[in-house]
């Protein structure tokens, strides 16, 4: 299967829940997400603005920020994109996504990132949504943050789709698990098979 192939079969998944279930399905990633934070405790975060069939993270952005973490979001900046601050209003962008108004400023470093995800394959890299703009932000980057992938339903390939320039989970957060990575043994798709709810979106698996 290509990764393209792959892409289609998990967006497909990705946007059959209702919004009902969508709500239900963001609260419980968003609880991971903070035990997550609270173990690493980050200073600095990159969040991302969800789009509908996304995990939804604001209530933890917002009470990060009165904390007065450090938050940032993506601003589409040409073939990339760059971090701005967090702030009000938000403006919805070319590609259909919300974000914050421009800034001169120019931030290279960011304690953590959280990537919403189409799927994973087996070495737990990232499909997206083809634009590679997170492997060139991620790339760009002057330290290596940590990296939490995140979606509503698990889509994961046992095949390998990925190219070895796309960005690799430190931890992957369903509804369902919360994986960290390097804690896995070798045989990642055997630590994934044990749980009955995780979710294989492949063309040969039922």
């Amino acid at each position: 299967m290509t990764k393209s192939e792959f892409r289609k079969i998990a967006l497909k998944s990705l946007k059959a829940p209702n919004r009902g279930q969508n709500r239900l399905f963001s609260h419980r990633v968003a609880k991971r997400v903070t035990n997550i934070l609270r173990k690493e405790r980050p200073r600095s975060i990159l969040f991302y603005l969800p789009l509908q069939f996304e995990p939804n993270l604001m209530p933890i952005l917002k009470r990060l920020r009165r904390e007065k973490a450090d938050i940032f979001v993506p601003f589409i900046d040409s073939f990339t994109f760059k971090m701005v601050k967090f702030r009000l209003p938000l403006k919805k962008s070319s590609f259909g996504t919300m974000e914050s108004g421009n800034s001169k400023r120019i931030i290279e470093r960011v304690d953590l990132v959280i990537v919403p995800v189409i799927g994973v394959d087996s070495t737990f890299r990232r499909v997206g949504f083809g634009k590679g703009m997170y492997d060139r932000f991620y790339a760009s980057l002057k330290n290596r943050a940590t990296l939490i992938f995140v979606q509503n339903i698990s889509c994961y390939s046992r095949e390998i789709v990925t190219d070895s320039y796309d960005i690799k989970a430190d931890y992957y957060v369903t509804p369902h698990l919360s994986l960290k990575i390097k804690d896995l043994k070798t045989d990642a798709t055997r630590n994934y098979n044990r749980a009955s709810s995780y979710r294989f979106c492949s063309s040969t698996n039922k």
